[in-house]
């Protein structure tokens, strides 16, 4: 008798925390996403179809720059690929009001 009250007791107890737990909203829908997510999602679509055979292993948002009516998003990607690994710096230059695109800049680095 003992042994079927503890297992209740215990059950009521996981049941009662596992309804706390799905009710709560995760972090991650209360964090907006960073104003250069669009660009970095850029950054990535078009390193892949530059490098087609590599794959991207990690990305690095370095920061951006304004000047006068311009923006640039930076961004580091690296790569792999059957020979090697390295490094893609990926800059977007977009009008900063508008948002439009003007052009998109790689530069492959070893480091």
């Amino acid at each position: 008798m003992m042994n079927f009250i503890f297992a209740l007791g215990l059950s009521i107890s996981v049941y009662a925390t596992a309804t706390h737990i799905s009710t709560l909203t995760p972090v991650q829908q209360h964090q907006q996403e960073p104003a250069y997510a669009k660009w970095g999602q850029l950054a990535v679509k078009e390193t892949k179809q530059k490098y087609p055979e590599a794959n991207i292993i990690d990305y690095l948002h370095i920061g951006s720059e304004t000047k006068d009516d311009t923006t640039i998003e930076k961004f580091k990607l690296w790569l792999k690929d059957d020979h090697h690994e390295f490094g893609v710096f990926v800059h977007i230059t977009f009008t900063t009001k508008t948002g439009q695109l003007v052009r998109i800049d790689f530069q492959e680095t070893t480091r």
